[in-house]
């Protein structure tokens, strides 16, 4: 079979929308081989990058620059590290902070001793100051105080740290924002989107973020040596394989997957296609099987070490767990010997899990797959820049028609009552970011943005009752310029069946971390720990490899933990 008929075949057999596009199963995704940190080292590691770190200027107060470099075929990165001495009076995961533990950037090529003072004047200032297209990233992060300190602690002493301790936390840093494509002078994404080493989607970002985890292990053992001097020792492999790099993220990263429909739809319609290229595999070899086998046991040992005192997440992991329970019940069965076994496995799980256990093997089934779903990732990406003309020539039948194909799920809300209007998305003046306000309680309807697709179609298809069926579209808009917004979207997503979310955005029971788990599912995060609805901290690059280890170790083989008697 070729690949185009695999393709064909495949695509008969994909998830609709109208199942996949759900709020509380996009909230429910995991990191997989298609997640864009694994797609990232994965590339590194085939292409022989090289890595060092020619600058290492921390001075006795744990302050100073250090650099990192990754060396390509064609391309050279530094990422610019600035470590900070920050009062613990200023230390804030708030956007609106001003003040870090350490600040960053990526360098397109090698960093002058000049470009490094530019640097320093503006990149410890972030927001308040101003980079250049030499500069790829800005980034910051904080230290996680008492994990920090406790392994800096007990490497000054000679010791290793508890590594219960390590596990339960995860990381040293957690960045507080990571800034690219233009933001705040930073290069625009087509300086460098056409790179191969780019393809697909945050790259750049992602490539800080993993050097910043080797910049939080250097950091510690510099401040341990500086307090212990000659006893002071090394954090071993466990513990740092353990530590990755932590994340918090909050509103103003919600409504990014309503922004960047036709984006979406490249990274679901690439999850949902090698999904569907597995369940076509007819039979499983012995050794595919040993694979999936393994992972599973990994992945269960993953979910329990996943602690969260959110209420909501906290009973996710619990149905997870009971998930894996019945899993393991039935992969005790026959099953894998089947005929397509992956398909029904993949169908007993819709009948009998609950949607994290769900999308959970989802995940799991695509890993013994790379040579069939990883030729994938390039495609994860998409041109939002290029223009995009509204077609007046649109009948109104025709455009009746389409919202009748893709909106059909909008029939079933009552906009009219107060509950399904009760949210606001607006921006905040202050810092331009994202807010969910209570429309019934503040004065925010002046300001909302167009982020509820779902009741503006509603709208506009109440309007398009009063005009013939073979009305054009420009007419329409003349009248009602008003719903230009929502016919472009429509017309935009007629080959994007994924780009739209098959829910009220705007409803009061709708959670945002619905949202910035999906997306930071595709970002490879693990460990997602929910403070309330709106903001959510995560690990990412945990268990991964280390620049000086990626030539050894197969990133795809460290994606979940290890088993004691592995």
């Amino acid at each position: 079979m070729t690949l185009s008929e695999q393709n064909q075949r495949s695509n008969s057999h994909m998830r609709s929308p109208d199942q996949v596009m759900r709020l509380k199963r996009m909230g429910s995704f995991h990191q997989s081989r298609l997640s864009f940190m694994r797609v990232l080292l994965r590339r590194l590691r085939e292409q022989n990058w090289r890595f060092d770190r020619p600058h290492f200027d921390i001075d006795d107060a744990g302050t100073g620059v250090a650099t990192y470099r990754a060396i390509g075929l064609e391309n050279t990165y530094t990422l610019v590290a600035f470590a900070h001495d920050l009062p613990d009076e200023k230390r804030s995961d708030r956007v609106i902070a001003d003040a870090w533990d350490a600040t960053f950037t990526l360098f397109d090529g090698e960093p002058s001793q000049d470009d490094i003072k530019r640097l320093a004047d503006n990149v410890p200032l972030q927001e308040a100051g101003r980079i250049s297209e030499k500069e790829f990233v800005l980034s910051r992060a904080n230290k996680s105080v008492r994990l920090f300190n406790h392994v800096l602690d007990s490497l000054a002493e000679g010791d290793q740290p508890d590594q219960i301790e390590i596990e339960k936390i995860g990381y040293l840093m957690r960045t507080t924002a990571v800034y690219g494509s233009g933001k705040f002078g930073a290069a625009d994404r087509n300086i460098w989107a056409e790179r191969p080493e780019f393809s697909g989607s945050f790259q750049p970002e992602l490539l800080s973020v993993w050097l910043i985890r080797s910049f939080a292990i250097d950091w510690v053992e510099h401040l341990a040596q500086l307090k212990g001097g000659n006893k002071a020792a090394k954090l071993n492999a466990k513990a740092k394989r353990s530590l990755g790099i932590g994340n918090s993220t909050g509103l103003g990263m919600a409504p990014f997957l309503i922004n960047h429909p036709t984006l979406i739809h490249s990274w679901i319609n690439a999850r949902e296609t090698a999904l569907a290229r597995v369940c076509d595999v007819a039979n499983a070899t012995a050794d595919e099987k040993r694979i999936f086998l393994n992972l599973v046991k990994r992945a269960n040992l993953n979910a329990e070490g996943w602690l969260t005192d959110h209420d909501h997440q906290a009973a996710k992991v619990r149905c997870l767990l009971k998930d894996f329970e019945k899993i393991h019940d039935k992969l005790d069965s026959s099953i894998l010997d089947e005929d397509y076994p992956w398909q029904k496995l993949i169908d007993w799980a819709e009948q009998e899990l609950g949607f994290e256990g769900q999308e959970q093997l989802v995940s799991l089934v695509l890993e013994p797959y790379g040579g069939l779903v990883d030729d994938l990732a390039p495609t994860m990406s998409s041109d939002e820049a290029s223009s995009f003309r509204i077609d007046g020539g649109m009948s109104v039948a025709a455009l009746k028609s389409e919202i009748s194909d893709r909106y059909g799920w909008i029939e079933d809300i009552d906009f009219d009552g107060k509950s399904a209007i009760a949210r606001v998305w607006y921006t905040s003046e202050e810092k331009l970011e994202p807010r969910l306000g209570e429309r019934f309680e503040e004065v925010l309807e002046p300001y909302e943005q167009p982020l509820s697709p779902g009741r503006d179609v509603k709208k506009l298809e109440l309007e398009l009752e009063n005009w013939g069926q073979d009305s054009s579209i420009a007419e329409f808009l003349l009248k009602h310029p008003e719903h230009r917004h929502i016919v472009r979207r429509i017309q935009r997503l007629k080959n994007c069946p994924y780009g739209e979310i098959y829910d009220n955005t705007i409803d009061e029971k709708m959670l945002p971390i619905d949202l910035l788990r999906c997306k930071l599912s595709f970002f490879g995060a693990t460990r997602f720990d929910p403070r309330s609805d709106r903001w959510v901290r995560i690990t990412m690059y945990q268990n991964a490899p280390y620049p000086d280890e990626l030539a050894e170790l197969d990133p795809d083989e460290c994606a979940y933990p290890e088993l004691d008697n592995a």
